[in-house]
């Protein structure tokens, strides 16, 4: 059972490396706080209001916003609207928009008509959309039609804010965040175009600018949580991600090092002690969470299940083999050869069937001078020498308490007797210590004289005896 249980775990190990939903509901259960240093200026309803359609605004409206947060000392500025036309602003705007501590976000696929020597760094602000609309991951790279690795939008904000982050095009989990009523989570925009803000709240964070407007189709997705948000929330939330502390991924082979030790740990304990472990894998997730570690608990968890599975298996094979099973050499009983005879006996036309009879004399003086451990292990001695001496799809059973039976495969008349025969002389110097034993063979096939089960054995019981009368005769 150990090393079926070490395979099938470390099959599961391959198979399940990632605990995604285990992750993602430790992720609604346990919100991380909002990061302090990442701040949202929201174009809400409001701001649309004020200024018109979005599409109308004049540049100067962006360019007015970039220097109150210039004045309020921000660390950098990603801009999440669509600017497609930045290059063709007055000289002043240009100017403003074209500096390494602003972010322009790029839709996918697209890549913004910048003039040469623009230094304004661009990101595909894009998200992972799983079903439903759901964002519950985000990469920090993303391939466009070419195959090159273009930047995400909340990478080149993050390496702007003294985060060094590969380019890696594999899903990170997108951290949930819960709200801080004592926190503005998001300042409107025409506050801060006005002035209207405090400079203290700005200082040093890393700043976007997006739609948070509920009027506006395309603006919002569903979180980890299921709840509308704002694209540039999720955005925000991906940038604290990344300046957060990260979320550390077991190896693959430390995940089947423990799917393997769970598993064969649960069939050494057997008994339920198998669940109890598969409780302890799963409740160690929460707190390796809290540490930054994403453990694969259900994965783990259900090694250990599937360990105590094989070995409620064992036992289920054990209870239903075990009227028909003899315990001392694992051969069939009496009722086993009832059922195997039975089984074969349509057929008998095509494959006749053969049976032999062996019983051994002396055996019960075994018993009376050595005890029963020895006449155990005469009777393992004879079985092993059966075992190994019997063709294929032979099958041998213990039929009595010094008594075996041989159904043999396919055997008409002209075979019985040479089989017969071979078994045996396999038997005939068989001895323990300083005592003589003796085995005795009849056998018997069907044929148009034996027309049922029972006239087979008696048939191979008559040619025993005669057998064994021959052998004494002789002497």
């Amino acid at each position: 059972m150990v090393p079926a249980a070490a395979l099938l775990a470390a099959g599961l190990a391959l198979l399940l490396p990632n605990d995604d939903r285990l992750w993602d509901s430790l992720n609604r259960a346990l919100p991380s706080p909002p990061d302090p240093r990442v701040v949202v200026v929201g174009i809400d309803d409001a701001s649309l209001r004020d200024y018109g359609r979005l599409s109308g605004w004049p540049r100067e409206l962006y360019g007015q916003a970039l220097r109150t947060l210039d004045e309020a000392g921000v660390q950098t500025i990603g801009l999440d609207v669509g600017l497609s036309d930045l290059a063709q602003s007055e000289t002043g705007l240009a100017d403003l928009f074209s500096r390494p501590n602003v972010v322009l976000a790029t839709p996918p696929g697209q890549t913004l008509d910048l003039p040469p020597g623009w230094r304004s760094p661009t990101g595909v602000n894009t998200l992972n959309t799983g079903p439903g609309g759901t964002v519950r991951s985000f990469q920090t790279a993303y391939k466009d039609r070419s195959g090159a690795l273009r930047p995400s939008f909340a990478r080149q904000l993050a390496v702007n804010a003294g985060q060094p982050v590969p380019l890696d095009t594999t899903p990170r989990l997108l951290r949930h965040v819960r709200s801080d009523p004592a926190r503005l989570s998001i300042i409107p925009f025409r506050d801060v175009v006005n002035g209207n803000v405090r400079f203290g709240d700005l200082q040093g964070r890393v700043v976007l600018i997006g739609l948070t407007a509920e009027s506006l189709p395309g603006a919002t997705r569903r979180d980890a949580a299921g709840e509308v948000t704002p694209a540039v929330l999720l955005q925000a939330r991906a940038v604290s991600t990344l300046l957060g502390a990260p979320l550390l991924r077991l190896p693959l082979w430390l995940t089947l090092l423990l799917c393997v030790a769970v598993a064969v740990g649960a069939v050494l304990v057997r008994g339920l002690w198998g669940f109890v472990i598969a409780l302890a894998a799963l409740g160690l997730a929460v707190p390796l969470w809290q540490v930054n570690v994403l453990f694969p608990g259900m994965t783990v968890s259900l090694a250990a299940i599937l360990g105590t599975a094989l070995v409620g298996l064992e036992r289920w094979w054990t209870l239903r083999n075990l009227g028909t099973r003899d315990p001392l050499t694992g051969f069939g009983n009496r009722l086993a050869f009832t059922r195997a005879v039975e089984h074969r006996w349509p057929g008998r036309q095509g494959r006749p069937i053969g049976l032999l009879l062996v019983d051994l004399s002396g055996f019960r003086r075994v018993n009376e001078t050595y005890g029963r451990a020895a006449g155990d292990e005469v009777l393992r001695g004879l079985a092993a020498r059966l075992q190994t001496h019997k063709r294929r799809g032979d099958v041998v059973f213990r039929w009595g308490p010094d008594e075996f039976a041989v159904l043999l495969d396919n055997t008409g008349p002209g075979d019985l007797g040479p089989l017969t025969e071979k078994v045996q002389r396999t038997l005939e110097d068989f001895t323990y210590r300083d005592l003589s034993l003796r085995a005795s063979v009849g056998g018997a096939t069907t044929g148009p004289e034996v027309r049922t089960p029972t006239e087979l054995i008696e048939a191979a019981s008559r040619s025993r005896y005669r057998m064994k009368y021959q052998r004494e005769q002789g002497e």
